[in-house]
């Protein structure tokens, strides 16, 4: 247990991830800020516990710098999937995260954690993808030593890749992405959490990148067949190439908040696995729990 009394300060505590760190940095006894537009604690905090709720914006400078004073270490968890009129990745994944950075380096605080994703690089054809590439070198421009998270694609109790998969092995025909063979390396939030919950309670921590993936590596139509077999279900798997995907991304790309965007179908173009020779699970002796062994309580019968 750390018994440092300055906080973690998690920015975007809300989101699938925000909410599970949120929970595990509180109950291995860490002090904690959850910082967001609308910050919401877990139900079961008393009025004495070291939890926080401080209301900021990633966008407003102003607004971040007394979520920060005295903090010991910040996690950036903001993120954005789909852009809109008044809010880019630009904004929340690169100049967020730099504004953030530099201002948790002028306050002090110990320790910067970003969270990117597997696959961020500054050639990517997703703008989503770039961003991100772009985030982690803009962070490091400000906080040299600042930690890089990039998790697989990740999974909670009906939350993430295994509720899309629920909703999607209902069909008696479930299409498949290209021919289905992109793997991914699914990852429970709650491992995930661990990680970060275990590199903030270790602040000597030398490693500057993380790659954070499940154990097994799974083609999409294994992913498929296995949440379907779970749920006794039993579709047919049908290809579809990219391209009718892409088609019907730029069809539904007028709606207000499309289902399919373009910037999902290039990441699910290309594997999605924690690279070799990179610091991951095994460094922060922790051991990643399987899909097949969470389905039971990630998706109950």
């Amino acid at each position: 247990m750390n018994l440092d009394p300055r906080p973690v300060v998690v920015l975007g505590g809300t989101g699938m991830v925000g909410r599970t760190l949120v929970r595990e940095l509180f109950y291995s006894g860490q002090h904690v800020r959850v910082a967001c537009r609308r910050p919401v604690l877990p139900n079961d905090v008393e009025a004495d516990d070291p939890i926080f709720a401080c209301p900021c914006d990633i966008t407003d400078e102003e607004s971040l710098k007394p979520v920060l004073e005295g903090a010991r270490a910040v996690v950036n968890a903001v993120s954005l999937y789909q852009q809109h009129r008044n809010t880019s990745f630009q904004q929340i994944h690169v100049e967020g995260a730099a504004r953030l950075a530099r201002l948790a380096r002028a306050a002090g605080v110990d320790q910067y954690l970003q969270i990117s994703g597997i696959g961020a690089r500054l050639d990517s054809p997703s703008p989503y993808v770039r961003s991100r590439a772009e985030g982690e070198r803009a962070v490091m421009a400000e906080i040299a030593r600042a930690i890089i998270l990039r998790p697989s694609v990740m999974y909670g109790p009906d939350q993430g890749l295994v509720a899309t998969l629920a909703r999607l092995t209902r069909l008696p025909l479930v299409p498949l992405f290209g021919d289905g063979e992109v793997r991914l390396q699914p990852l429970h939030v709650g491992d995930f959490a661990s990680a970060i919950s275990r590199l903030t309670a270790r602040p000597e921590t030398p490693q500057a990148l993380f790659e954070l993936g499940g154990p097994d590596r799974l083609s999409w139509r294994q992913l498929v067949t296995l949440v379907a077999a779970h749920l006794d279900r039993d579709p047919r798997l049908v290809p579809v190439p990219m391209a009718v995907w892409h088609a019907l991304a730029i069809g539904m790309s007028v709606l207000p908040s499309p289902p399919l965007t373009r910037d999902m179908l290039w990441l699910l173009a290309e594997d999605n696995t924690v690279g070799d020779n990179v610091a991951g699970f095994r460094q922060l002796d922790i051991t990643p729990r399987t899909l097949r062994e969470s389905l039971p309580a990630c998706l109950p019968h």
